[in-house]
C-alpha cells in the first residue's frame, strides 16, 4: 500500500466527487432538456379556437404547449380559515415549530425548525380566457408550483417556567414557539400552465401531466420569467457538476505530484548509490595493503579477532551500531553512518545536525 499513489482519504475525496459531479451532471441534463422543451413549446391563446385547434391535431392532442388563464373554481371554492373573504381553488395549511438547539461543535445556539402539520385540500377549477374559452386543470398538485400567496401567518410564542429552562439546557434544545400558515391560489390569479393539451370526447379542453415525462408546470408569473427560472437552475447544477469535477481532477493531480516527489528521491538515492559504488571502486587501491604488513596482520590476526570480540568498534555506525562508518554526508561533513543506513533514512537529513544531504561520498580508511 505505501507505493500506491492514492491514499485512503483521497480515494474518499477523489469518489465522493466523481458520484456528486455524475449527480449533479445528470440533474442539468433534466433540467437542460426541460429548458429546451420549454423554448420549442408553442403559446396558445386561450380562445374559442383553441377546440377547433385540438381537433385538427393528430389524436387531438397537443404534447406539449404553453397556456394562460384566470383562475375559476369548478363549483364552490374553498375558504380560508382565518380570513373569511379569501376564496380559492388550493389550500395549504402548515404548522412549524421553531427551536434553538445547542452546537456542541460552534458553542453557539443554532435555529431550527420542523413541520409539525401539513394539509393540502384542492378543488376542480378551469383556466378562463376570452369569451367563455376554458381550460380544465387535471392533477394540479402533481406540477411544479403554483406559488402560492400567504393569507394568514401568526407565531405562537412557547411559554416555560424555572424547570422547563433547566430541562432544555440539559437536553440542548429550547423551543421558540409554532408558526401557523396558510397559503391558497386564490379565484382570479393568473396562473401558467405547461403541459399537455387534449380535447375530450364532450369537447372539453383539459391540461393534464405530459404522457413521455416531461416536467409539468403551473405557476402564478408569466412563460418568460419560468422559463428564465428553469435556465438559472440549469446552469447552477452545470456549475456545481463542474466544481465537483474540478475538485476529482486536484485530487488527482495531487497525488500524481506527490508521487512523482518520491519518484524522484528514489532516483536520486539510486544516483547516489551508483555515484558510492563508482567512487568506491575508484579508491580501491588506495586501500590494498603491502605484502609484508599482510603477513604481519595475518600472524597477529587471531589476537586482533579476540580483541575485537571483546572491545566495541570505535568507529561504529550510529544507527545501526555494527557495521563501520563508511560515507561521508555532504554538506555538512558528518561522518556518522554506514551506506546501508544512509538508504534506510526515512528523510535525506542528517542524523546528527538534521541538515539536508545533498551528497554522499565513500570514506576511504588506509
Amino acid at each position: 500500500m505505501e507505493d500506491y499513489p492514492l491514499k485512503t482519504l483521497e480515494i474518499v475525496c477523489l469518489g465522493s466527487s466523481l458520484a456528486l459531479s455524475g449527480l449533479f451532471y445528470y440533474i442539468y441534463r433534466k433540467k437542460r432538456k426541460t429548458v429546451d422543451k420549454l423554448n420549442d413549446a408553442p403559446q396558445l391563446a386561450l380562445d374559442e379556437e383553441l377546440a377547433n385547434l385540438l381537433n385538427q391535431a393528430p389524436g387531438k392532442c397537443l404534447q406539449y404547449v404553453v397556456i394562460e388563464g384566470a383562475v375559476q373554481p369548478i363549483g364552490e371554492p374553498l375558504r380560508s380559515q382565518f380570513q373569511e373573504a379569501s376564496v380559492g381553488v388550493i389550500q395549504k395549511l402548515v404548522l412549524r415549530e421553531h427551536k434553538l438547539v445547542w452546537n456542541s461543535l460552534a458553542r453557539t445556539w443554532t435555529d431550527s425548525e420542523r413541520v409539525l402539520h401539513q394539509r393540502v385540500n384542492a378543488v376542480p377549477f378551469n383556466l378562463v380566457g376570452s369569451g367563455q374559452a376554458a381550460v380544465r386543470v387535471l392533477c394540479p398538485l402533481e406540477a411544479t408550483g403554483p406559488e402560492m400567496e400567504v393569507i394568514h401567518e401568526k407565531f405562537h410564542q412557547a411559554t416555560y417556567g424555572f424547570t422547563d429552562l433547566i430541562g432544555q439546557y440539559l437536553s440542548g434544545e429550547k423551543p421558540k414557539g409554532q408558526l401557523e400558515t396558510e397559503e391558497m391560489l386564490k379565484v382570479g390569479a393568473a396562473l401558467t400552465g405547461v403541459g399537455e393539451l387534449i380535447l375530450d370526447t364532450d369537447r372539453a379542453v383539459k391540461l393534464r401531466p405530459p404522457a413521455d415525462g416531461s416536467e409539468y408546470f403551473l405557476s402564478t408569473g408569466d412563460f418568460e420569467a419560468l422559463r428564465l427560472e428553469q435556465e438559472g437552475q440549469a446552469l447552477v447544477w452545470r456549475a456545481l457538476a463542474g466544481t465537483c469535477a474540478l475538485a476529482g481532477v486536484a485530487v488527482l493531480l495531487w497525488a500524481a505530484r506527490r508521487y512523482y516527489r518520491r519518484l524522484q528521491v528514489k532516483w536520486e538515492r539510486e544516483r547516489l548509490r551508483r555515484e558510492f559504488e563508482r567512487l568506491g571502486t575508484r579508491g580501491g587501491g588506495a586501500r590494498a595493503t603491502s605484502p609484508s604488513s599482510s603477513a604481519a596482520s595475518g600472524a597477529n590476526g587471531g589476537e586482533e579477532e579476540e580483541e575485537g570480540e571483546m572491545e566495541p568498534l570505535e568507529n561504529a555506525c550510529v544507527v545501526c551500531l555494527s557495521n563501520p562508518r563508511s560515507c561521508v554526508l555532504l554538506d555538512c561533513g558528518h561522518v556518522c553512518c554506514c551506506f546501508s543506513c544512509y538508504q534506510a533514512l526515512p528523510q535525506p537529513t542528517c542524523p546528527i545536525c538534521r541538515q539536508t544531504i545533498k551528497r554522499v561520498v565513500p570514506l576511504y580508511q588506509v
